[in-house]
C-alpha cells in the first residue's frame, strides 16, 4: 500500500500539493469577487460625476461684468476684467495683502482678462457681492470682507483669498470648470 502524502522523491508533486494550490486559488478568486462590489461602491455615483465639471459659454460677458454659475453646488464667479482692473491687480504691492498672491498666479497664461473664482467668502461661507466694496472687486455684507479685482482679500475678517477652481479654456468663448 502506498502513501500519496509522502513522495518518494522530494521534488515530486503530490495530490495533496495539487489540492492545496487549487483550494488556495479558489479562495483568492472568491475573495476578489467578494471585494470588487465593495471597492466599486466607493466610486462616485453617476449624478456626482455629471456635476464634476461644467462647460460655460463666456462669449456674451462684457468687460467689467461678472457671470455667476453653479458648480458642485457652489457659486462660481467668472469675471471679464477691464484693462484698468487688471492693471490695478498687477500693481498692488504684495505687502498690502492679507493673503499675498500675485495676480498672475490666479489667472491662466494668455487669459488674464478672465478671472474665475469660487464665490464663497473665506470667513464664514457667505456669498460676496460682485463689483462692490472699497476695492471694486467683491464685498461680503455679512461681516465686511473686501476683495480686490483679483479676488484677493484686502480688508475685513476673511483670512484667505477667494479660491480659484480648476478650470481650462476650451476655446476663446468657452471654459470648462472642474
Amino acid at each position: 500500500m502506498s502513501d500519496d502524502t509522502m513522495p518518494d522523491d522530494p521534488d515530486k508533486t503530490t495530490r495533496r500539493d495539487f489540492m492545496t494550490l487549487t483550494a488556495s486559488g479558489m479562495i483568492a478568486v472568491g475573495a476578489a469577487c467578494a471585494a470588487w462590489p465593495l471597492v466599486d461602491s466607493l466610486n462616485p455615483s453617476a449624478d456626482v460625476l455629471a456635476l464634476s465639471s461644467i462647460e460655460v459659454d463666456i462669449g456674451h460677458v462684457e468687460p467689467g461684468q461678472t457671470m455667476t454659475v453653479k458648480w458642485r453646488g457652489k457659486p462660481v464667479f467668472i469675471t471679464h476684467r477691464t484693462e484698468a482692473q487688471i492693471q490695478e491687480a498687477v500693481d498692488t504691492p504684495l505687502k498690502d495683502l492679507i493673503d499675498p498672491e500675485e495676480d498672475s498666479a490666479r489667472v491662466k497664461d494668455g487669459h488674464s482678462k478672465w478671472l474665475v473664482t469660487i464665490g464663497i467668502c473665506t470667513h464664514l461661507g457667505c456669498v460676496p457681492l460682485s463689483n462692490k466694496g472699497d476695492y471694486d472687486g467683491w464685498f461680503c455684507p455679512c461681516h465686511g470682507s473686501h476683495y480686490d479685482t483679483s479676488g484677493r482679500i484686502r480688508k475685513g475678517p476673511a483670512p484667505l483669498n477667494l479660491a480659484v477652481p480648476p478650470y481650462e479654456f476650451i476655446s476663446d468663448t468657452k471654459i470648462k470648470i472642474g
